[in-house]
């Protein structure tokens, strides 16, 4: 059975917008740590969503279990990307800033909050369509 486009573009996403607050807790959690650099999630291609491929996709690298028990680490350019957006770098060279994680916290919350919403609305179109009650 083949999952409807739309189902599948929010699960893409929810995982994105997981992905990032994952992110964004890691930036948090070194907000203090010397020369450690802000980092973001990079955003999901459109394209894809609808079905086209404007361009070529870059390969995402995906560590195991037992990768990361031998004492890899996940490469930074797989989907996360250096924060372009910072409005200041301390002395040590740490350039998280709390008040913009915060907010951007935030933003995650609410678009993950509209994904959820888009489900559910879709999920009760499919159970009207099929003959079920919303």
């Amino acid at each position: 059975m083949n999952t409807p486009p739309i189902l599948s573009g929010i699960r893409e996403r929810m995982q994105n917008l997981s992905e990032r607050q994952r992110v964004v807790a890691q930036n948090l959690a070194n907000s203090e740590t010397p020369g450690y650099k802000a980092r973001e999630v990079a955003a999901p291609d459109f394209a894809s969503l609808v079905g086209g491929s404007g361009r070529i996709a870059t390969p995402k690298v995906e560590l195991t279990d037992r990768m990361k028990g031998l004492g890899a680490i996940q490469p930074l350019g797989a989907g996360v990307i250096l924060d372009k957006d910072i409005t200041e770098t301390k002395p040590d060279g740490n350039n998280v800033t709390l008040e913009e994680q915060l907010l951007k916290m935030g933003e995650i919350q609410a678009d993950f909050t509209a994904m959820t919403s888009l489900y559910r609305k879709q999920m009760m179109m499919l159970k009207t369509a099929v003959g079920g009650r919303g």
